[in-house]
């Protein structure tokens, strides 16, 4: 089921699957004061809907995101900051699970709306870059926050301070991109991990989520105290349900619903 927030980003529900689009591809989908706060917008009513699981967010026509519209900065009308600000998109993980369907370029803010994700799926030829450096605008979606602890502070300072075009194969390598596949087919591919990702039994899932993401700032026998309690609703919910369809012979062998296999090339 397609909707719109506008012309500026898409939605497409598909069972537990909802695609976000970003639509704007005459400026290379970078986003604008208002798309950015659209897209906001897209992403609290993907949290709000009982039925969608997993979202995927992508741009149009081949191009993933070109960060902040410069041509609307350049005119004087200031930005709402994605990361530092309550309405900006990108200010806290999503309660649900994200995941980036890259192609083409991923850029200044555009990195930073990728890294905002759980996961990053990403074409051969898509590429990865601050270009913002060039002009002198700071990067206020997390980028400088989430980009080190992903790939490590000295793979994102050299990203960060030198600008350069970090190639999708090597992304995958230093750790930014999940999984590589080929070209016109990154849709698909991140569109059906999502509906694996849905499939798992979700107390367990998102409070095994939850704990990744809140243990990055908590000494480790205190992220293991928080892990036991978010593990709590799983432990009496699913637990011994998933316990006895093990039991009764399901997914003998590792065999996984609705698995994905992986484009290695």
């Amino acid at each position: 089921m397609k909707e719109t927030m506008s012309d500026k980003i898409l939605i497409d529900k598909n069972g537990p699957v909802t695609t976000i689009t970003i639509n704007r591809p005459r400026a290379k989908n970078a986003l604008d004061r208002e798309a950015s706060l659209e897209l906001a917008a897209a992403i609290r009513a993907f949290e709000a809907d009982e039925h969608a699981k997993v979202a995927v967010l992508t741009g149009a026509q081949g191009t993933f995101c070109a960060g902040a519209d410069l041509k609307e900065l350049a005119s004087g009308v200031d930005y709402v900051p994605w990361a530092g600000s309550a309405e900006g998109p990108l200010h806290r993980a999503a309660s649900k699970p994200v995941i980036a369907a890259v192609a083409g370029h991923a850029c200044a803010g555009g990195l930073g709306v990728a890294l905002w994700c759980d996961l990053r799926v990403a074409e051969r030829s898509a590429s990865f870059a601050v270009l913002s450096r060039r002009w002198g605008v700071p990067m206020s979606d997390g980028t400088t926050v989430r980009l080190p602890r992903l790939i490590g502070m000295s793979r994102a300072l050299d990203m960060m301070l030198s600008a350069r075009m970090v190639s999708g194969e090597e992304a995958e390598r230093m750790g930014l991109v999940n999984r590589l596949v080929e070209d016109g087919t990154v849709l698909a591919q991140a569109q059906a991990l999502a509906l694996q990702i849905a499939q798992f039994p979700q107390i367990a899932m998102r409070s095994d989520r939850a704990s990744v993401y809140a243990q990055q700032d908590l000494p480790i026998q205190d992220a293991i105290a928080r892990e036991l309690a978010l593990a709590s609703e799983a432990r009496q919910r699913e637990a011994q349900a998933g316990a006895a369809r093990f039991a009764s012979g399901a997914g003998r062998h590792g065999e996984l619903p609705g698995a994905v296999k992986r484009d290695n090339g």
